[in-house]
């Protein structure tokens, strides 16, 4: 026998170890997220469930912020991840486009930029919505019917009392509470605001709840955790004052293509995932200090999604 004849076994052995190597790699979802606590449990949602049906992964949750996360997604380096259908506007440069204030034309259209610029796409929304908001403490909101922005312009000029804990971009942009208060009617005074530093919707949730300097509303987003936990409701932006930010899983081509039954899978999930169903999921993490991951997989295994 020849040295070459000697080492073509070997040979062949180490070609059918890289093949298969290879094949394994194709069919593995690499599962990213955003570094906050939403990103988290969002992220671990989509790893759980991919999981539960025998797809191999690889875990890249809390990666960074958004822009580390969105290259991620568009060089390859990861597969999918959550994102928010309001951010589009700033993805593409269209912030002025009216259908980001609309939940299903927003949608609708970040779906259709990105399937043609990048090759990305959306899958299916939750219903909750995580954009800015003013909450207020759920006993002022119970005792004077407050449940929408609109609400809350009639209680104003009514003489209502109020004091908002923000932060001084929240205060001072004019996309955001200085639209408010232009679309539903009201005018908050120097003494009816209690600028916070920083943009930390916990630091104003928590100013709310423990009614600092007279405070009983906050800035906020509208999946915030603490919320629901420190007694505090978001008021409905009724007129569509804000983009509408539905969180979606999105993921490259390539990847639904090896994976397509991934779409359904995660469908009745997110659907799942209204408003205050996230606040209660965030409020175990960031308040509770659960493990984003045992509730993700706890959540899952209470809805009948993973066995």
């Amino acid at each position: 026998m020849t040295r070459l004849q000697r080492w073509q076994p070997r040979r062949l052995l180490l070609a059918l170890l890289f093949v298969g190597s290879a094949a394994q790699a194709a069919d593995t979802i690499t599962v990213g997220s955003k570094i906050d606590t939403e990103g988290a449990l969002l992220g671990n949602i989509i790893l759980k469930v991919l999981q539960a049906h025998g797809v191999n992964t690889v875990n890249k949750l809390q990666i960074g912020n958004t822009q580390v996360v969105r290259k991620g997604l568009i060089a390859g380096q990861i597969d999918i991840y959550p994102e928010y259908t309001g951010n589009g506007a700033f993805f593409f440069n269209v912030e002025k486009d009216p259908a980001w204030k609309n939940a299903q034309a927003g949608y609708d259209r970040v779906k259709s930029l990105d399937w043609r610029v990048n090759r990305i796409v959306w899958l299916d929304p939750a219903p909750a919505n995580n954009t800015w908001a003013i909450a207020v403490r759920q006993d002022l909101a119970q005792s004077r019917h407050l449940k929408s922005l609109a609400d809350l312009g009639r209680y104003l000029k009514s003489g209502g009392v109020f004091k908002l804990a923000a932060s001084a971009e929240f205060i001072e942009r004019p996309d955001a509470l200085p639209a408010f208060q232009q679309a539903y009617g009201f005018t908050l005074k120097p003494d009816q605001l209690l600028s916070l530093a920083g943009g930390d919707t916990a630091v104003t949730i928590k100013a709310a709840a423990e009614k600092t300097s007279g405070v009983n509303a906050a800035m906020a987003y509208g999946t915030d955790g603490p919320l629901a936990a420190l007694g505090l409701v978001v008021l409905e932006d009724v007129k569509g004052v804000q983009p509408i930010y539905a969180p979606t899983p999105i993921i490259r081509e390539a990847a639904l293509a090896r994976q397509p039954k991934i779409r359904d899978w995660l469908r009745p999930v997110f659907q799942s995932l209204t408003g205050p169903t996230l606040q209660s999921l965030n409020a175990k993490i960031a308040l509770d200090g659960q493990d984003a991951g045992r509730v993700a997989a706890d959540y899952l295994k209470a809805r009948g999604f993973v066995k």
